[in-house]
């Protein structure tokens, strides 16, 4: 195999369709320090370096636990994993996971120096609920708590670390801009869980799709789309931005197509699409957002 071809089948096993819910979080957080006037550009940087490489980790992890698990049968429909398929082995698969963690854990280092322990105690969380994810005695992805742990650690988590990296403080906007952010991460997820119902029920694999039904999810991406639309009204009624904070709100035809595939879908293979348009959907929600947040000192 050549150079070109690894590297092509790693790129695809980092899953860089998934990268917005790592830019997203970090763009909004550093926005409202910018507004702020606390932005500070190397720890925004590392802090995003740091979330790239989490997400991949926690993808090369996903891509070797399900393996093992026996996750990944020849029924998938979702993106093609490359230890199912033997393009790389679960060894190296493994230390991949353990290579990229370990690189966010070095370079977060330099964020525990600037900003203090409780970044230490962020990332090792970060860390290790990456891997628990699909890892461990009790995964969430497989115990219906997947959903959860998306919107917290990459929504509250995210968004909020990020600003306090910068003005070395908590901030109540952080919090809300939060949810929006961890409600559009979710969606990411909401989708991969209605495509692989059918797969993931034959496995064992109890995402809240095969405990409650694939109605659940189509009103839980409402519910999360909804969230996201709400956020910035209370930053211009309660928290006293400018109008430009509704930005956003030129993404809501896009939305309401997204929401569309999601109810009227007949072919699960098509929602590798929808998958991928509702992450670009966050990021082009999200860069609105850090524009509405930062033109407000205009």
């Amino acid at each position: 195999m050549s150079r070109s071809s690894k590297l092509r089948i790693w790129l695809q096993a980092a899953r860089p369709q998934t990268l917005p819910a790592a830019f997203v979080p970090v763009c909004v957080g550093a926005a409202i320090a910018f507004r702020n006037q606390q932005f500070d550009w190397l720890p925004s940087l590392v802090a995003l370096l740091c979330a790239f490489l989490i997400q991949i980790g926690t993808n090369f992890a996903n891509d070797y636990f399900d393996f093992k698990k026996g996750a990944d049968t020849d029924d998938r429909i979702g993106f093609e994993r490359a230890t199912a398929t033997g393009q790389i082995s679960a060894i190296a698969m493994r230390n991949a996971t353990i290579f990229t963690m370990g690189l966010a854990f070095l370079f977060g280092l330099y964020l525990v120096w600037h900003a203090g322990l409780v970044i230490l105690w962020i990332g090792l969380a970060s860390l290790l609920f990456g891997v628990l994810y699909t890892g461990g005695p009790f995964p969430l992805g497989y115990n219906g708590l997947g959903d959860i742990f998306v919107f917290i650690f990459f929504g509250i988590v995210a968004v909020m670390g990020t600003y306090y990296v910068n003005a070395l403080e908590w901030s109540t906007a952080s919090f809300w801009a939060s949810l929006a952010i961890g409600a559009l991460s979710t969606n990411i997820l909401v989708v991969n869980n209605l495509r692989d119902v059918e797969q993931d029920r034959v496995v064992g694999k109890n995402t809240l799709g095969v405990l409650f039904g694939e109605h659940v999810l189509r009103w839980e991406y409402l519910l999360m789309l909804l969230l996201a639309l709400a956020i910035p009204p209370h930053f211009y009624y309660r928290l006293q931005y400018s109008w430009i904070v509704f930005l956003p709100f030129l993404s809501l035809p896009w939305a309401v197509l997204l929401l569309r595939k999601i109810w009227v879908v007949e072919d699960k293979r098509s929602l590798n699409n929808t998958l991928e348009q509702t992450a670009q959907f966050m990021t082009a929600y999200g860069i609105l957002f850090s524009l509405g947040i930062v033109a407000d000192l205009l």
